[in-house]
């Protein structure tokens, strides 16, 4: 169980939980949009997407607390 962010032409980014353990060499990564979506994001090894901060994370005051800090976390929170 792990939460990544997908890139979105609309959205910006999208929350997508891995389905399928991903294994080095993959040309996909295995996900389920929170709209029930499942999709299969192709991916570089070299540029895996962002992983996602915990819910107990979400609406932290102080940015340093989190676990993940890139853009998409910055956004969400």
């Amino acid at each position: 169980y792990n939460r990544v962010w997908i890139p979105d032409n609309e959205e910006v980014w999208q929350s997508a939980e891995i389905t399928k353990n991903y294994k080095t060499g993959d040309c996909f990564l295995h996900v389920q949009l929170e709209d029930g979506t499942e999709l299969n994001y192709p991916v570089d090894p070299a540029a895996l997407p962002p992983l996602r901060n915990p819910d107990i994370l979400v609406g932290e005051n102080d940015l340093t607390a989190l676990s993940y800090l890139h853009e998409p976390a910055v956004l969400h929170n």
